[in-house]
């Protein structure tokens, strides 16, 4: 039986008095001091920061558990550079992209007109995986992209497809609230009514519009715009046993009556032979009388059965009366118009039949139906006139009913959250991920309410965060931490980071209350008691977890909560990280340290690395660990931006959705016809990347200086400008000018990890006096004047890094820069490097740089080439390597490379030891490498002397 509409839920469990006290004890406490200012600099007036409360990103005010603040978008500039050529191919492709086709799925949700918009197809849509089951969430995606990219660029046609999104959205809840209204649209005789496909609505006609009777008659002008099969013109019945129908298109795709008492296989049918078409108005009529059964269709007869034993009055008093319904659940709704539908209690002839052909049937020889008549001659209201003497109007009704509160947007029914409540177990058929999809949405109105300045955004939003809270709070503990645990139907993505800044607007206890209704308790316990948990569980569904529990910390003052975030992802980087700094393998983890076991065609999705990007900055602002911007630098520069290809597309933003990692793989930046989850996050990194390039500390005495990229950084506090001037990465280093008043800060230059070669630093030609050891910040303090110049100097080198589970399998940076082999085989490249390393270390030597191609270097016959660019080429980002024989300089010694039980060769271990000071320091080491190795039986004392010869003859790199 087709679901009736589906009642709000009865209140669950009270939580525990203790509970609900602490929460809202929090809630008030916080709010009291967490207000926020536009991004744009405007601040509300009914809305200005606490005293001494900074305005951080996107205006939401900066915490005060943040030691560490950033900028907003608008205060730090893009130039010329790798960033600003690939966010360039994302700005062009959403200045030209019709936002209505966005909109789509959310005006068919709420029965409005969709203009004829087509939506973008994949997971936005009603058709594709699942049914459609995530649409919605590209829409948030793109408002947050459109609206960076207003906050980055002051364009204005950003913002003004900001606010027309914001004026659509604010119809449609608007409309879901209020119910449906007809939707009236030009008929064969005068106006029609139009159901538009996932408008979830039919028309609900009056008991006994059948008359109960021995004949029938039903008439009806219909116009599908859907080939769904199964989507009822007419039914009429209790249940899926005693009912009769009329379909537009049965299994054939032709129409089909039926009337039955014992179900499916009981039916007396009539088939037609050919489909209606599409977009195009056909008359459809059954006759039933004396046993005689037809099905005509534009005048014609198409079918007959003179058997037929069941009429009305044999069916009884039935229940439910529909135009455009079905009672079998899993069959559509009717997508399309109805113009003209009759019901007479008699069987029309032939002849009558034809003649509704060509005129209304109140001017024809029929005559109005005497049982209904509807003439759909409504344009606005929910009840249609009935004409036919007998004063029964239908109703126009939407299957689901209303929200359950008038907060709730969405672009499919609130079912998808009804039904997650009860769910014990995966079926993203069914369910997928309704919270998921709800953060995407509230992020990207949000964000339009920050960066444009919209008001109607922060009521949508504001208005969201009611409704869940409405829903969500009367739900028990135990039944929401089922939900959250469930894969994917449960996933609710960063919600709570957005919750939490929204209530940095608003100041209501409830939103922050509901923050906490997320909890997913046994992974957060887990983690703050430092036990790794996370193989097996789904990446992407639990990192933005942990960007929402340090808000919550930022909020409540729960330390369990800011541990958690800060053990997980140690448990994450590195020990689950790819060289190109993403994570998770067909979006799983595996087990701890299991890197080239995992190595596939489905590694690193995206959105991982987008959310490790937003954990690891939000982590730095509690705790300037230079760690955290290593990290941030590596899948920024690597995998963030090699998943943008490097060409523009009007339909398409072209991202990457997994990013294989195995021998010859191609990336694909049209994954699954577009519109994925990493196609959201993708559009929204690109209008980001200067997010995280600078910091100030919370007092304002030192400026961060995280990524050496091209950018100007306006201070506004501190009254100057710094500017980036750098074709970093290049450039070898970067320099900085400050610009305007003259004042004192503390410039803090990251010292990368991978700095082993030096990190130097001038000031105005001199050099500074500061500490500059790998992994930290180095500082560079004094009062600054207008005209002071910087520079840095970090001197890249070539260096591998080894699988924890397979040491020999290896990927190549050079630098912050990942090379990956450009080779279209199968097979791991099997590669040497030793061969001319240089006395620092670095194999840069073993290398040849490609003429004209910056970063671009060839180990014999292959060419390697920087990950972070967009082509299409098979790469190999990981090799095999292979060191068989002992060589210095490029001269062999004639002896094997032997290894150590844990895989460590010879060469490693000489190498390990670098940078040497000069060509003495490297034979003493190789002399003592040698005596270790010959004691351990691993050398022999002949072999051991051809290599200390080899390493005093050969010649070396310094």
């Amino acid at each position: 039986m087709a679901p009736a509409p589906v009642p709000s839920p009865a209140p669950g469990p009270a939580p525990r008095p203790a509970r609900r006290a602490v929460l809202r004890a929090a809630a008030l406490a916080a709010s009291a001091t967490a207000l926020s200012s536009f991004a744009d600099g405007r601040a509300a007036a009914s809305r200005r920061p606490a005293p001494g409360v900074a305005a951080g990103a996107a205006g939401v005010a900066a915490p005060a558990t943040w030691t560490a603040r950033p900028f907003a978008l608008k205060d730090v500039s893009l130039r010329k550079g790798v960033f600003a050529t690939k966010r360039a191919l994302i700005l062009d492709h959403g200045r030209g992209y019709d936002v209505n086709r966005l909109l789509q799925v959310f005006r068919a949700n709420a029965g409005l007109a969709t203009g004829g918009a087509v939506a973008p197809g994949g997971w936005e849509g009603l058709d594709g995986e699942a049914n459609g089951n995530l649409r919605g969430h590209y829409t948030g995606h793109f408002l947050t992209m459109l609206s960076q990219a207003y906050a980055g660029t002051g364009e204005k046609v950003y913002a003004e497809k900001v606010r027309h999104v914001i004026g659509a959205l604010t119809e449609v809840r608007a409309a879901l609230r209020d119910g449906p209204e007809v939707l009236s649209v030009e008929g064969r005789f005068g106006t029609a009514t139009m159901q538009v496909r996932g408008s979830h609505q039919y028309v609900d006609l009056p008991s006994g519009v059948l008359g109960g009777g021995s004949a029938l008659t039903f008439s009806a002008w219909v116009k599908p715009a859907h080939d769904a099969p199964w989507a009822r013109i007419l039914d009429c019945g209790d249940d899926t046993t005693r009912y009769l129908y009329l379909t537009a298109r049965a299994a054939d795709g032709a129409p089909r009556f039926a009337l039955t008492t014992k179900g499916p296989g009981g039916e007396q049918a009539l088939s037609g032979t050919a489909p209606l078409p599409l977009d195009k108005w056909s008359h459809v009529a059954v006759t039933l009388g004396e046993g005689t059964g037809t099905l005509y269709v534009n005048g014609a007869a198409v079918a007959g059965n003179t058997a037929m034993t069941l009429d009305p009055a044999a069916l009884g008093t039935l229940e439910d009366h529909w135009l455009g319904r079905s009672h079998f659940a899993s069959d559509p709704v009717f997508a399309g118009a109805f113009d003209e539908v009759n019901l007479w209690s008699r069987a029309l002839t032939a002849a009558e039949v034809a003649g509704l052909q060509d005129a209304p049937a109140a001017r024809t020889a029929a005559g109005r139906g005497d049982l209904a008549s509807y003439a759909f001659d409504e344009t606005s209201g929910a009840v249609f006139a009935d004409a036919s003497g007998r004063d029964r109007p239908a109703a126009l009704r939407r299957t689901w009913g209303r929200p359950s509160h008038p907060g709730f947007l969405a672009a499919y029914p609130e079912t998808q959250f009804i039904t997650l409540e009860s769910m014990t177990g995966p079926d993203y058929h069914v369910v997928w991920a309704p919270y998921y999809t709800a953060h995407k949405i509230l992020r990207g109105v949000l964000d339009a309410y920050l960066h444009v300045g919209d008001e109607r955004a922060l009521d949508l939003a504001s208005g969201m965060c009611d409704w869940m809270y409405s829903r969500l709070s009367r739900l028990s503990d135990a039944t929401r931490q089922r939900m959250w645990g469930i894969f994917s139907s449960g996933e609710f993505g960063g919600i709570v980071e957005a919750i939490c800044d929204l209530h940095a607007v608003t100041g209501k206890a409830e939103h922050l209350a509901l923050a906490r209704l997320f909890d997913l308790d046994k992974l957060i316990d887990a983690c703050a008691a430092g036990t790794d948990t996370l193989d097996g569980l789904h990446a992407n569904q639990h990192i933005p977890i942990f960007t929402g529990l340090l808000r919550l910390y930022d909020a409540t003052g729960e330390r369990r909560y800011l541990t958690a975030a800060r053990n997980f992802w140690k448990m994450v980087v590195p020990h689950r990280m790819y060289g190109i700094g993403g994570t998770s393998t067909a979006e799983f983890w595996k087990a701890r340290g299991v890197i080239a076991g995992t190595l596939g065609e489905t590694t690193a999705e995206t959105c991982c690395a987008y959310n490790l990007l937003k954990l690891s900055r939000t982590l730095f602002f509690h705790e300037q660990d230079a760690a955290y911007m290593d990290y941030y630098e590596r899948a920024l520069y690597n995998q963030v931006l090699g998943s943008k290809q490097d060409e523009p597309d009007a339909e398409k933003p072209l991202v990457t959705y997994f990013i294989g990692l195995s021998p010859g793989h191609v990336r694909d930046y049209t994954p699954k016809q577009g519109t994925t989850c990493c196609e959201g996050t993708g559009l929204e990194s690109a209008t980001k990347y200067q997010d995280s390039v600078y910091f100030q500390r919370a007092d304002g005495s030192a400026l961060y200086v995280n990524l050496y990229s091209p950018s100007t950084l306006t201070w506004a506090a501190k009254g100057v400008t710094v500017t980036q001037t750098t074709d970093y990465p290049r450039e070898q280093g970067t320099t900085l000018t400050v610009r305007g008043a003259t004042t004192a800060f503390d410039l803090r230059l990251r010292v990368p990890a991978w700095a082993k070669d030096g990190f130097r630093v001038t000031v105005n030609g001199r050099k500074a006096t500061a500490d500059a050891e790998p992994g930290s910040y180095c500082s560079v303090s004094r009062t600054w004047r207008d005209g002071d110049t910087v520079r840095v100097s970090v001197p890249f080198r070539l260096r591998t890094e080894k699988c924890p589970d397979e040491p020999e399998i290896q990927t190549l940076f050079y630098g912050p820069v990942n090379l990956v082999a450009r080779d279209a085989g199968k097979d791991y490249l099997r590669l040497g490097l030793y061969r001319d390393a240089a006395l620092s270390g670095d194999l840069l030597p073993s290398l040849t740089p490609v003429p004209g191609k910056p970063l671009h270097h060839r180990l014999g016959d292959v060419e390697f080439a920087p990950f972070l660019e967009g082509t299409q080429d098979p790469t190999h980002a990981y090799f095999r390597r292979a060191e068989p024989q002992v060589v210095f300089g490029g001269t062999e010694a004639g002896v094997a490379n032997p290894a150590g039980p844990d895989g460590t060769t010879f060469l490693d271990a000489v190498w390990s030891a670098a940078p040497f000071k000069n060509k003495n320091a490297l034979v003493q080491h190789v002399r003592a490498t040698v005596d270790s190795w010959v004691a351990a039986g691993r050398l022999s004392a002949a072999d051991g002397a051809k290599v200390v010869s080899t390493a005093k003859r050969a010649s070396y790199v310094s």
